[in-house]
């Protein structure tokens, strides 16, 4: 990084304050449709894997929610 331009560096710094707030996004995301289930700091310690499969899960329950017309809470 230090044999970097300094227009490289603060790119870089800004690709990764953009990566920091989508993941996030993605554990605020996880604890909201937990609904309590799963806390921040939980969500947090969530291995990359273990947030895509909540994520899959969801994706899931949201999908049978539409086809059955049943209300999502």
């Amino acid at each position: 990084m230090l044999s970097q331009s300094e227009s490289d560096i603060i790119k870089t710094l800004k690709d990764m304050e953009n990566s920091q707030k989508e993941l996030k996004h993605e554990l605020m995301k996880i604890c909201w449709f937990m609904r309590g289930g799963v806390t921040y700091d939980e969500a947090n310690t969530m291995s990359p894997q273990e947030r895509e499969i909540i994520a899959r899960l969801v994706k899931d329950n949201m999908e049978t929610t539409k086809k059955t017309g049943q209300p999502f809470f």
